[in-house]
């Protein structure tokens, strides 16, 4: 597939161009700073600017289409570029950005016939990784049809783009994925996030314990280019199980005693449920982080 991606240059996001890359799409980049990966086309443009998002989107894929004469429209268009977390730049700037580039990224795509839209939504729209005070979740294992409830202007921001995305589902007809990803690992990540938590698990309570390796991340995205005829939908986006050692009884036990359970859930398993994705999607994760970490 011809796949248009912002944010390919962003920690998750170059993880991901890659692995499309190495399944066979043709990928372009769109970001404010180049990725330089080989056989990927970096366009650097602001995502909110509309007038750039449909400039960019209906343009050539590389100089070599030049040959083929008028450019053609891509089949899929994944958004990841945001600004990536709480704290970064003023709130009303993070609102802004990730508000207004997702509008922009997605009217473009809907508008010139891109049927086969992702967009990055984030774990933080649950309400209790960026949330002021030790805030507990209303129930537990997480899963897609919670009801999210953020208070910060990352976590609003992600909860307003999922709606923009339903909105503009239902008004196209067109596949429009989200998918609530979770903290992400990059390889090199491993040797130091996760030894300290075989004594201290409670540095990860605010992401429920959860984890997704980058390169999973490209299967995830990999596996929504494929699914077709979904029409709006929201899958987290985890690896199978926690990303601590120690198990849910006792995790649940010290950091969430009064949260209920919905169901019954592994002694390892993910609190933050990829359920969906692997009931759905067919995912198969391929970097648990055991296999990882002396």
């Amino acid at each position: 597939m011809r796949v248009l991606f912002t944010g390919g240059s962003g920690k998750a996001g170059k993880h991901v161009v890659a692995y499309l890359a190495a399944q066979g799409h043709r990928v372009v980049n769109v970001d404010r700073v180049p990725l330089n990966h080989p056989g990927v086309h970096d366009f650097t443009a602001d995502i909110t600017d509309a007038g750039q998002m449909f400039s960019v989107m209906s343009g050539h894929a590389g100089y070599d289409e030049l040959d083929h004469g008028p450019a053609r429209p891509f089949d899929a268009v994944v958004h990841f570029a945001a600004i990536p977390r709480l704290m970064m730049c003023a709130d009303t700037e993070t609102y802004r950005v990730n508000v207004m580039g997702t509008y922009n990224v997605i009217e473009a795509a809907v508008k010139l016939g891109i049927r086969k839209i992702i967009i990055a939504s984030s774990e933080t729209t649950y309400g209790v990784c960026f949330s002021e005070g030790v805030v507990d979740p209303k129930v537990l294992p997480l899963d897609e049809d919670y009801d999210i409830d953020p208070m910060d202007s990352y976590g609003m921001s992600k909860k307003v783009n999922e709606v923009t995305a339903r909105s503009f589902q239902r008004r196209s007809g067109f596949d429009i994925y989200a998918l609530r990803i979770g903290n992400v690992i990059e390889p090199h990540e491993y040797a130091t996030v996760f030894p300290p938590l075989k004594d201290d698990p409670g540095l990860r309570r605010r992401i429920t314990f959860s984890y997704i390796d980058a390169r999973d991340l490209g299967q995830i995205v990999d596996l929504c280019l494929a699914k077709d005829g979904l029409g709006f939908q929201v899958f987290n986006a985890v690896n199978d199980t926690n990303s601590v050692p120690q198990e849910n009884a006792d995790l649940l036990r010290r950091f969430f005693p009064d949260v209920p359970l919905s169901r019954e859930i592994g002694p390892h398993e993910s609190l933050l449920s990829n359920r969906k994705i692997r009931e759905v999607l067919g995912f198969r994760e391929q970097h648990d982080w055991r296999n990882h970490v002396k």
